[in-house]
């Protein structure tokens, strides 16, 4: 004789276990963004806003710092002429600094873009 299939011999179904949790619903704010409502969009405009004030410091201390360099070697013909191994001064700041500079001015401005977003998505997840 066989044994039944299942508690008091009816079936049993066997299902995966991501099926038998509760779907979990978005939060709120994550709605609200979602559905491009107002406090949504205050939300996206907030996050844009940083993102273009941190842009904007970036470049403006990088042009800054580029636009000054002629007007330090036109006003200082002294240090205009200083040679290093045979190169002036200005071609080895513009050749060789600027350019380390550029890069570190842009791996500042992704590293800080990356924690702007971080903030924000975690402020998503508190809410």
């Amino acid at each position: 004789m066989s044994e039944p299939d299942g508690p008091a011999g009816g079936r049993v179904t066997v299902t995966h276990p991501s099926r038998q949790r509760p779907r979990m619903r978005p939060a709120p704010l994550t709605r609200e963004i979602d559905e491009q409502t107002g406090l949504g969009e205050v939300y996206i405009s907030s996050l844009i806003r940083s993102q273009l004030r941190l842009a904007l410091a970036v470049l403006t201390v990088s042009l800054g710092v580029l636009a000054t360099l002629p007007l330090v070697f036109h006003l200082f013909p002294e240090v205009a002429a200083v040679e290093v191994l045979g190169i002036t001064l200005p071609w080895l700041v513009l050749g060789v600094v600027v350019y380390p500079a550029i890069l570190g001015a842009a791996w500042f401005y992704a590293h800080n873009a990356e924690r702007v977003e971080r903030d924000f998505v975690d402020l998503l997840d508190d809410r």
